[in-house]
């Protein structure tokens, strides 16, 4: 701050530290709105939804985890219809992505000696199940003129159920899952990195490709390449 003062004047840095202060309050009011506040229709009815995400990669096979909130909602009607109650609970989760490397055989991994490109058709990226964390639930609200223990019992029941259904769809979508197969294109690569740097070839390139893109394209495109068992071979021989 000093530093701006002395090279821009007070107004610089008065705006500077107004825009901090205002970055900081609205990060701290997403939050408290992902969190606290309920998400309702136009008619004002609460919804199961999902309410935020961050998608994020790792290092290792599993290949990526996806977390974010979920909101979900359940309604419960007993005494032949006079009783009527109702709970939104908001949540966190968390889903793991996963590549199952002990289906990928020689067959799967072709060499351009010309190119230097190793081709490897993966087995498809698999989510895990959706890891709701109940106990750090952020928001609870139950609402009925009489709520019995069971009817809370099977509130609790259904919420926690249409939670994890909506966390396993979201986990599976189209876009979700083409994210989750990036990360695994990163993590296959990285994998394979040490062992074709010890074979000779640290400068080769990866390309990893899935089920869902290989079912359209045109094979002959990769009839260029040979099976990498033939280049471990040849590159034994040579030795």
């Amino acid at each position: 701050m000093a530093a701006v003062l002395k090279r821009y004047g007070a107004p610089a840095a008065v705006a500077l530290l107004v825009l901090i202060v205002a970055g900081t309050m609205l990060a701290g009011w997403q939050r408290y709105n992902r969190d606290y506040v309920v998400t309702v229709e136009e008619d004002g009815s609460a919804v199961t939804q999902l309410i935020a995400e961050q998608f994020a990669g790792a290092s290792s096979l599993k290949v990526s985890e996806f977390s974010g909130t979920v909101q979900s909602t359940a309604q419960d009607v007993r005494g032949f219809g006079w009783l009527k109650s109702d709970q939104v609970v908001k949540m966190p989760f968390s889903v793991d992505y996963f590549i199952d490397v002990s289906h990928i055989g020689p067959d799967d991994l072709e060499w351009n000696e010309k190119t230097r490109t190793l081709i490897v058709n993966a087995p498809d990226v698999k989510p895990a199940r959706p890891n709701v964390d109940e106990a750090a639930r952020t928001l609870v609200r139950t609402t009925g003129m009489f709520v019995t223990r069971q009817a809370a019992e099977e509130l609790s029941r259904r919420t926690s159920a249409h939670a994890q259904g909506r966390a396993d769809k979201e986990a599976r979508s189209p876009e979700r899952m083409a994210q989750a197969r990036d990360y695994g294109r990163a993590a296959l690569g990285k994998l394979l990195g040490a062992p074709l740097g010890a074979m000779g070839y640290g400068d080769a390139r990866v390309i990893v490709t899935f089920p869902p893109e290989r079912a359209n394209s045109n094979k002959e495109q990769w009839d260029v390449t040979t099976p990498i068992n033939e280049v471990l071979e040849n590159k034994r021989q040579a030795r």
